[in-house]
């Protein structure tokens, strides 16, 4: 990865200082900036390549969420997805160079406003003429939502717009076309942006509604090797599941900058738990990361870090993997979204409550990151959702997720119980999947096994990188918090064995906490200036000074006394 970014003056800009435009747009020009620097090729995007995976997770992209929001649509889906067809489309090229350059923004306008993850119906129409297509938006509800489609930020935009291809009144099923947006400073014709509310305590960015009306399009505009193919599909969900291609790869993509941001929560919670003291009985302060209340919190999250940023790159590997089936691909990838974004939701929520007053102001990062990482659950797929989905195909042994032998460790016998309790559960059942008590018995179970896969195949991965057995131990102490009933009943754990296992797992690590804060290697990315007093006196310097000459007048003080 590029060393010099994080000291590169668009990264060192103080966003809390910047009005909300300039917020914006200095997300776009950072893209722009990330674009020139990994120089992708279009091969590169359409195959994973390493440098790719580079470039998704660069840790700099966990200090700007606007920025890698705009980078995930641009590149894992616009331009992916155009990527396969260049071969038999060279007129496609052109359009790709500029994404590439970042000449042109490109927008993914899947789901719409009524539908949501029912975007296999969508409504929008693409109505076949002589000369054409013509996109329409026939309803509200069918308008799209929710990509940043505005043209307030000096650069152009064209959207890849899924839409009902409608021939001689026949609906021929989705397909994606491709649509100009706006220029450097206007819409085009017939196309509409309606700018969204702010995301409260998030990276600002131009969300949008955005709308067509009977926008014409010549029919070089659909998406697809054979333009004159327009023939219904014999299997269409499958053919649609073919056009959104790209989508499990975004799935795995999107979960990238939240390691980084675990990473640097840990980091800094954890440096500043080493200098913030406080002043008991004796005459010497006591630095606050004494107390075991401090501690569990920075080693979880310093664990989790380690763990999962050992566990990411084995598995983007894997995800161009052509002998794994393309379902158990994407099943992994929903294992390891699931795995990280929950983590994310318990480790950084309580380091930065264990920084106080100060881990509530954005320039000290945590509380932020923790509003944007909301946005996360639910792009590429709702997290539930996907669970739900991935674990019904699982119990019906539609096909496996290679698990670790359950003798492996505690947590792969607990992801191999879950999953064979709840197969026997469903065999049980009078009207098996489509039975009530499969929805109130079995899918609120889902995530949680999901989840305990995710666990059992990083720790796995752990064991077999070699990394330290104290931060493997409190990894295990955390997973085990998630379910200490089965621990219980199965492993013989009481709660208070669980306690003492954790007393013992904390211990272990506190002698080389700085030594593992370090290893999580994201000091450079990290600009929080409660990590040192030194940081936090230059920042202080840098603040706003609110100062005056008036002079109170008598009366106003007798009135307050």
């Amino acid at each position: 990865m590029p060393d010099n970014l994080p000291h590169h003056p668009l990264f060192t800009t103080r966003l809390e200082f910047l009005p909300t435009h300039d917020r914006v747009s200095l997300s776009y020009q950072r893209a722009k900036l990330l674009m020139h620097t990994y120089n992708l090729s279009a091969s590169d995007v359409q195959l994973c390549s390493p440098r790719y995976w580079a470039m998704m997770t660069d840790p700099i992209m966990s200090l700007d969420t606007a920025m890698f929001t705009i980078l995930a649509a641009h590149v894992g889906l616009t331009i992916g997805t155009l990527s396969r067809h260049l071969h038999n489309r060279p007129d496609l090229r052109p359009l790709v160079n500029r994404l590439l350059r970042f000449d042109t923004v490109g927008i993914y306008l899947l789901t719409e406003r009524g539908h949501g993850l029912d975007a296999f119906n969508i409504e929008t129409t693409a109505t076949k003429t002589p000369e054409g297509f013509i996109i329409n938006t026939p309803r509200e509800e069918a308008c799209k939502f929710m990509p940043a489609s505005t043209p307030s930020f000096g650069i152009p935009k064209v959207a890849l717009v899924m839409a009902r291809l409608m021939v001689d009144g026949e609906d021929r099923g989705p397909r994606f076309f491709i649509v100009p947006v706006c220029n450097e400073h206007e819409m085009f014709e017939g196309v509409e942006s309606i700018r969204l509310g702010a995301r409260p305590g998030t990276c600002p960015l131009d969300f949008s509604i955005t709308r067509f009306n009977h926008v014409r399009v010549p029919f070089t505009a659909l998406v697809s090797s054979n333009i004159y193919d327009h023939s219904r599909p014999a299997l269409p969900l499958e053919k649609w599941w073919d056009e959104i291609w790209r989508i499990p790869l975004g799935t795995l993509a999107v979960t990238a900058p939240w390691i980084s941001s675990i990473k640097a929560a840990a980091f800094i919670a954890g440096r500043y738990s080493m200098h913030r003291s406080l002043v008991g009985k004796g005459a010497e302060p006591i630095p606050i990361i004494t107390f075991r209340t401090q501690q569990w919190p920075i080693a979880h999250a310093t664990a989790v870090g380690l763990i999962m940023s050992n566990w990411f790159p084995m598995v983007a590997k894997s995800s161009s993997d052509k002998s794994l089936d393309h379902r158990v691909r994407h099943a992994i990838a929903v294992v390891v979204k699931t795995t990280v974004c929950r983590h994310f939701q318990r480790c950084v929520p309580e380091v930065a409550e264990r920084c106080g007053a100060q881990g509530t102001f954005e320039h000290n990062y945590m509380a932020r990151i923790e509003n944007d990482g909301k946005g996360v659950i639910i792009a590429e797929g709702d997290v539930l959702t996907l669970c739900i989905r991935l674990f019904s195909e699982l119990l019906l042994q539609r096909y496996k997720i290679p698990l670790p032998d359950p003798s492996e460790s505690l947590l792969a016998r607990h992801a191999t119980s879950l999953l064979e309790e709840n197969i026997s559960l469903l065999n049980s059942l009078h009207g098996g999947h489509r039975s009530e008590s499969f929805n109130s018995l079995i899918l609120p179970q889902a995530e949680l096994a999901i989840e305990a896969m995710g666990h059992a195949l990083a720790y796995s991965a752990g064991l077999k990188s070699g990394l330290p057995k104290p931060i493997l131990d409190v990894y295990e102490c955390a997973v085990i918090r998630r379910d200490p009933a089965w621990y219980s009943e199965n492993a013989g754990l009481t709660r208070i064995l669980q306690r003492i296992r954790e007393d013992e797992a904390i211990t272990s690590t506190l002698p080389h906490l700085d030594t593992y804060l370090n290893n999580l290697a994201i000091e450079d990315y990290v600009s929080a200036p409660i990590v040192s007093d030194e940081a936090w006196k230059e920042y202080y310097d840098a603040m706003p000074v609110f100062t005056g000459n008036a002079i109170p007048i008598d009366d106003q003080v007798q009135a307050m006394l």
